[in-house]
């Protein structure tokens, strides 16, 4: 956004290196574009970056382009409404710069009239427009505007038009209130009507374009139909042209939701809808309709007929704040002034009241109502809402510079121990499966809708959180499972080329109702990892029991078995449940149908919140300086026998010096019975401060050998 360095010396005083003087209307210009005066322009624009208000560039404007001037390109961000005029932003660099701020004097007649001011307004939509001041101006004179008002409006890339269009862009630019004149003798009986369009009406725009309109759009209308549309553009038959004589002028406050849905439904973008959107300032519009009727007649004749119509439906009630300086020294953690924050305060419009025990208390002044929008409701009894005192620090600190607070690193209080101890899983859990070749993949918290029934879910209570205002159908509703994302990812590597996938996710997960979020994680893979161990091979079902076993592991988690089980979206056969001790399910695996991807497709999803961890940290001892024995037990027993219930056995009748045992093979065919299964067991042994001897192996194995054929009947066969 451009303003001119000659328009804001209007408003306070610049410094002299400007080389400024005065038109014969006492208006500011540049004498020259001297060095001295572009250094003092950088100067300035650095005081204005400084306060938040980037100064992007300083462009020059020679003499031929209605200058000299120096314009400064300054980004506005979209909570500084405020600062979208010339006397925004002098109103920042007067208190950056010390000197008083200056506004524009008003020196409006007004003449009575018996009949009023010959103008009616009816806000038939009070929440689309909750203020609107129509003025009326008889006997005026449609001409080119003066040299100053073009070289005002040029200098900031405006063209202009008449001296009547040309007095409310001065006033845009000005004071930030956007303005529209009406020829109030194509308005029949002067009445305005603010309302909603309705379906199917047209509207020829200013731009010579007619226009479709339906009830998203607010439009001002007369008796019979729209003239303009409410807050972003004019419409053709109520122009001002040469032959006007009269006008109707408006100023008004527009709800910026609505003109955001009007501007971007019609395609529209204009100076007017820019200032709405953000959020023009509701107590200036009887200001501004003064400053331009002041103007207009300054420039084109005629008189202001009073009394003005001032319709307000619902006038926003004012936000106060207060400041106590202790709470903001500790909250920036510098010592400042009790008068350097009146001033600052003062300077910006607060109004400051000081109180004692260094506290002031003031009401937001209206142009600044956007940027301090109370979050929440006033408390009970309290006379307006209140803003936060983190906003009103932000303004003290603006100006006391940010350069001055200290770079410390910030207090830690008492850390949650629940919230400790659930960060902590989810880094052991990143961790492992990091280790096991898996990338860690990140995607919304939500999904389609279709996506919620095709997996099964850890929890699911009643219908999924839908959300109000979805980016697309494909992220409709809050996610019950983390599965179906990372299968989409896995399809979209399969897609362009990748030989296999190792994904995991841990997140929240959102089953809807009542039940509070839980915490999850997700595994899916399938194909080759494309390292030379696994180049070929690829990835199959019992890798990925694999893998969730060595994660329960490296978790701590004991207990958890897996039963086979049908489970919606997994291939028949292959589903199965992870169960806790006492029978609840924890989690599920399976292979996935995904025919669009040419290698098999295995997902896992284990609840964390409901593992089995040990309450305080797994000890690690160090391993034994003395060699341990190795010894296979191969046992043929009957196929119904799974391999964790005879795990289970094992660990039950599992004696010193055994160490551990694991599953090597498990084999069907040629020797073994029909309905049989012959299921090789490794078993380590070390004592840990000794060495020992292959009898003492041997004498545990047939102990433990023979208790096994006790309780399942089975034929063996040992390999020392």
């Amino acid at each position: 956004m451009e303003f001119s360095l000659s328009w804001l010396a209007d408003y306070l005083a610049l410094p002299d290196a400007l080389e400024l003087e005065r038109d014969e209307q006492g208006r500011h210009r540049l004498a020259a574009l001297t060095e001295q005066a572009r250094r003092t322009a950088i100067q300035l624009g650095e005081r204005l970056t400084s306060v938040g208000l980037a100064v992007e560039a300083i462009v020059e404007r020679p003499e031929d382009a209605g200058g000299p001037d120096l314009v400064l390109d300054v980004e506005v961000t979209s909570n500084r409404p405020d600062c979208m005029c010339h006397l925004g932003l002098a109103r920042e660099l007067a208190l950056a710069l010390d000197t008083p701020l200056r506004g524009p004097e008003v020196p409006l007649h007004e003449s009575l009239s018996s009949d009023g001011c010959g103008g009616a307004v009816v806000l038939e939509d009070p929440e689309g427009c909750p203020r609107y001041v129509a003025r009326v101006i008889r006997g005026v004179r449609v001409a080119p505007s003066p040299e100053w008002l073009r070289r005002r409006l040029e200098a900031i890339g405006q063209r202009a038009i008449n001296n009547v269009v040309d007095a409310t862009n001065f006033v845009l630019w000005e004071l930030g209130q956007p303005l529209h004149p009406f020829a109030l003798a194509t308005l029949p009986g002067g009445e305005i009507r603010v309302r909603r369009a309705r379906a199917g009406e047209r509207l020829t725009t200013l731009d010579g374009r007619e226009r479709s309109l339906d009830p998203e759009v607010l439009v001002i209308a007369d008796r019979r139909r729209a003239v303009a549309l409410a807050g972003i553009l004019g419409g053709l038959e109520t122009e001002v042209t040469g032959r006007t004589t009269d006008l109707l002028l408006e100023s008004a406050h527009f709800e910026r939701r609505r003109v955001r849905a009007g501007a971007r439904k019609l395609g529209l973008h204009t100076d007017a809808s820019h200032r709405f959107e953000r959020g023009a300032d509701f107590g200036a519009c009887d200001e501004a309709s003064r400053r331009c009727a002041a103007l207009i007649v300054e420039l084109a004749g005629g008189e202001v007929v009073e009394p003005a119509v001032d319709a307000v439906a619902a006038p926003p009630a004012p936000v106060a704040w207060e400041l106590a300086a202790a709470d903001l020294e500790r909250f920036v953690g510098v010592a400042v002034a009790d008068a350097k924050i009146e001033r600052v305060l003062d300077g910006l419009g607060f109004l400051p009241r000081r109180e004692g025990g260094r506290r002031f208390r003031g009401v937001v002044p209206t142009w600044r109502a956007v940027d301090f929008e109370p979050r929440r409701e006033p408390a009970a009894g309290a006379a307006s809402p209140r803003a936060y005192p983190q906003d009103v620090y932000e303004e003290v600190l603006r100006h006391i510079g940010f350069d001055r607070v200290p770079a410390t690193l910030p207090a830690l209080g008492g850390v949650d121990a629940g919230r400790q101890a659930a960060h902590d899983l989810r880094g052991r859990a990143q961790d492992a499966l990091a280790a096991l070749g898996f990338a860690e993949a990140i995607h919304f918290a939500f999904h389609e809708r279709a996506a919620d029934a095709e997996l099964p879910a850890l929890a699911r209570d009643g219908e999924p959180l839908a959300l109000a205002n979805p980016l697309s159908e494909r992220y409709a509703v809050m996610r019950r499972s983390l599965v179906p994302n990372l299968i989409a990812a896995a399809r979209y590597n399969a897609h362009r080329g990748a030989p296999g996938v190792r994904l995991f996710e841990v997140g929240r997960l959102f089953p809807g109702g009542a039940t509070p979020e839980i915490e999850a994680l997700a595994m899916v893979a399938g194909g080759a990892s494309g390292t030379p161990w696994d180049r070929e091979s690829g990835f199959d079902l019992l890798s990925l029991k694999g893998c969730c076993e060595a994660l329960f592991v490296e978790l701590g988690a004991a207990g958890l078995a897996a039963r086979a089980a049908e489970l919606p979206g997994v291939l028949d056969g292959t589903g199965a449940r992870w169960l806790l001790e006492d029978g609840e399910p924890a989690g599920w695996f399976g292979r996935i149908a995904a025919p669009d991807t040419p290698f098999e497709v295995f997902a896992a999803e284990i609840r964390l919140d409901r593992l089995p961890l040990p309450g305080r940290p797994r000890p690690v001892a160090a391993p034994s300086r003395f060699p341990g024995v190795t010894a296979d037990l191969t046992l043929t027993h009957a196929l119904e026998l799974s391999w964790a219930e005879l795990a289970a056995a094992i660990r039950t009748l599992a004696v010193e010096p055994l160490v551990g045992f694991r599953l090597k093979d498990r084999y069907q065919g040629e020797g073994v019975p029909a309905g049989a299964v012959a299921t090789t067991v490794t078993f380590e042994y070390n004592a840990g401060e000794r060495s020992l001897t292959q009898e003492e192996v041997n004498d545990r194995q047939a102990a433990l050998a023979a208790e096994l054929d006790r309780r399942f009947a089975v034929a063996r066969g040992t390999t020392p």
